[in-house]
């Protein structure tokens, strides 16, 4: 069970293979060398994180509301390419009283056209985009202050 002290991180579909999928867009980096940094870096500020992914929509629907049920702190939610087209991610976020913080390692804005569009910004607390994998740890020192 989370608690105030508790951050969530929830990554959508295909972030299972960050480090072998386009490394030029999304880099080296693997999930695994994410979350470590992001235990450390919580620690060291006081707080917990629970890191997860799911390849299905209805994982982080239900982890958004476990979220909020649970108190917890904060959300940072990569939701990948449900970005641009979930509704449910939307209401989901609409729902629930917890801050959420969007996280993209690329820029949405500078590739396809069809990534400009979020249904997680209008909802979101904020966007963090464009800076690699240090957006989950820019996510997280701005999580820690709401």
């Amino acid at each position: 069970m989370a608690n105030s002290k508790t951050i969530y991180v929830l990554n959508g579909p295909n972030l299972n293979l960050l480090g072998m999928r386009e490394p030029e867009i999304y880099g080296s980096d693997t999930l695994d060398d994410i979350a470590g940094r992001l235990e450390d870096q919580a620690q060291a500020l006081g707080f917990d994180v629970d890191i997860r992914q799911s390849n299905h929509e209805g994982h982080l629907v239900d982890w958004l509301h476990e979220a909020a049920a649970d108190k917890a702190h904060a959300v940072i939610l990569n939701a990948g390419a449900l970005t641009h087209t979930s509704l449910a991610l939307f209401d989901a976020i609409k729902a629930i009283t917890v801050p959420v913080i969007e996280v993209h390692i690329s820029n949405p804005a500078a590739r396809e056209e069809y990534r400009h569009k979020s249904f997680i910004a209008p909802v979101a607390k904020g966007s963090i985009c464009g800076f690699g994998a240090f957006g989950y740890e820019m996510a997280l020192q701005a999580a820690t202050k709401f």
